[in-house]
Order: C-alpha cells, then structure tokens, then sequence
C-alpha cells in the first residue's frame, strides 16, 4: 500500500508498504480516504515539533472508510465513512476514569507519538471512529482540526452576548470562531496577516478583525473582551493576553509552546482570571461537530484551500509553502 514517511526534517519518501493483516479485537481496519494537513504535520517537517522522533507516518486528521471490524460490540460496518479520534487513551489512569481522555497520562496522538494515517490502510479502535452516513471523506477529515476549536470554546462556558477575542487566525483560531458565535458571543479576531483576516471577515462572517502588529491594538475597544483565546502557541502574545481580558475574565491557551508562561501577580489578581489550557479534545466533541455539519450549522467549504493526490505530494508540498500560496488547509487524497 501506498506509504507516506517523513523520514527526516524537510525529507518525505513515498514507499510501498504490507497492509495490515491481523485486526486485533476491538479494533477495525479502515481505508484512509482524505488526510488534513495542520500546524502539527508543518512543524514534524520543520523539525520543530515537541515529543517526536524520526522517522515518522504523519497524519492525524482523517477521514476514513470501514472495511472490516473486530468488535461484536461495535456498530460499525464496511462501508461506514468516520473522522477519526486520534488520541489514543490508556483508559485506566485518573485522567480517564474522570472522562478527562485528552490528558490521558500515557497519551499517544497517531501521526505524532505513533505511526499516523498518511497510508491507504490503517488499524484503529472502534471506540475512535465517528461515523456519518451523510458527510464526505473530506468533511469527516476536517472534524479533528474543529473539535480543537469545539473543546476550548467548551472549556470557556461562554455565554451568549459576551466579547471574545480570538488571538492568531491560523487554523486553531479558525477552529475557534464557529463554536463562539454558536455560543451567540461577539467575536473578534487578531492576527497580523491581513490576508488572514480578510479571510475572517469574509469566510468565517467576523465583523471585527483587529492589526496585531499596531502598538496598542485594543486601544479602540469600549471595553476589554471577556475571554480571549490565544492560539498562536507563541509565548510574547500568549503574556500580553493577561492585559488584554477584561477585569472578571478568562483567558484560555489553545497554542502551546516549549517554555514558561509569566505574567505580572498583582495584575492577574486584581482583574481575577481565570487562566484555562485546552488540549486536544473528547469524544463528545467529534460527536457534535458531526451533528453541526450535517445540519449545515458549520460550513466546512472554505476550509480546504489547498489538494493533492497523495503519490503527487512530494512534488507538490513546496508551493503550499510559498509566502503568497494562502494556505490555510491542505488536504491529501488517497
């Protein structure tokens, strides 16, 4: 079967590998249709990903097709097309016994701890396939990029009429603004590619975009946001979020990075935030997602601004990274 691998910082290899042969129980064996591209997959081939080794099968946003099932218990069936959940949970620690998954402690997220889905064929548990007999294999791809944005908002508790601010409008903080305004907040999002924002204003109906890269962006607000979310992953703006939320507010840290976080007691204090990290997601959040796109509530068409076929990527992946390309999702087909 066709075969993806990264095997060093800036070097794909496509090769011809066995596909899966035994499924063990609870597991099924799927047929890998789509597979998104995230800020996760750039930073394994830029080698500058956290907790990684090379040589690596990425890919963790997928959407997939049933072909055989290993599970009497399972619903599923040959056929099904599913988003995968990629976080692959021990079941046993505090974490999980809590319903809390996403920080299992012996966490392992396919295409970044383990081998991932940029393959024809891969084995996965029942228990990790969402199935929907009405999206497409891209749609059903997209869902894990929007369960990030699903859970932070969650995390959050916003509540309809409040101000929020989105801070970086790569695809975590897109992620983020379908589950705000679902929320009925008023959104603002702040970046400092004007691109990024007009695709804000544009595709995602954001009424208020704000120039990061001015000397006091907020200066013309009425008032401070009472939530901010910063998902950049970058530790300068993820600090300047503490004078950014309103006294009484929550900020909440999607991005991450590799470092310490400080800000000023006093202030932090005297506003009395409430400082949240978001990781990864929930099974309830891949659920609903499926259920918001069916319905049409969430419009995954602008997403994918980029496509290759998988055995043209090589060639291909270069341009995406060109500074004018406009990336904001890349999708492989297989």
């Amino acid at each position: 079967m066709k075969t993806i691998t990264l095997r060093e910082p800036g070097k794909f290899a496509m090769s011809d590998t066995p596909a899966p042969a035994d499924i063990p129980p609870g597991h099924a064996l799927v047929r890998v249709g789509r597979v998104g591209v995230c800020g996760t997959d750039w930073h394994a081939y830029h080698g500058r990903q956290p907790f990684f080794t090379y040589p690596r099968i990425l890919g963790h946003e997928l959407g997939v097709e049933v072909e055989a099932v290993n599970d009497p218990d399972s619903k599923l069936r040959p056929r099904d097309r599913c988003s995968v959940e990629p976080y692959l949970n021990c079941g046993r620690c505090t974490a999980c016994r809590r319903g809390k998954s996403n920080c299992c402690l012996e966490l392992k997220v396919l295409g970044v701890h383990i081998d991932g889905g940029m393959r024809e064929r891969i084995i996965v548990p029942t228990n990790k396939l969402h199935p929907s007999d009405k999206l497409t294999l891209e749609q059903l791809a997209l869902v894990e990029t929007l369960a990030i944005g699903c859970h932070a908002v969650e995390r959050a508790q916003l509540e309809r009429g409040e101000s929020v601010l989105i801070v970086g409008a790569g695809p975590i903080g897109l992620s983020i603004i379908p589950f705000a305004q679902a929320a009925g907040a008023r959104v603002m999002v702040m970046d400092v590619s004007a691109s990024r924002l007009a695709f804000c204003r544009s595709a995602m109906k954001v009424e208020q975009t704000i120039d990061a890269s001015a000397s006091n962006p907020l200066a013309g607000l009425a008032e401070l946001p009472t939530a901010v979310f910063d998902a950049t992953g970058h530790p300068q703006s993820m600090m300047r979020t503490f004078d950014y939320v309103a006294h009484g507010g929550r900020i909440v840290f999607v991005g991450l990075f590799q470092g310490d976080v400080t800000f000023n007691d006093p202030n932090f204090h005297r506003r009395e935030i409430t400082l949240l990290g978001s990781r990864n997601a929930l099974p309830a959040d891949f659920d609903r997602i499926i259920r918001l796109v069916e319905a049409a509530v969430i419009d995954t068409s602008p997403w994918i601004t980029h496509r290759s076929p998988a055995d043209r990527l090589i060639e291909t992946l270069p341009s995406w990274l060109a500074p004018d390309a406009g990336l904001i999702k890349a999708m492989i087909e297989f």
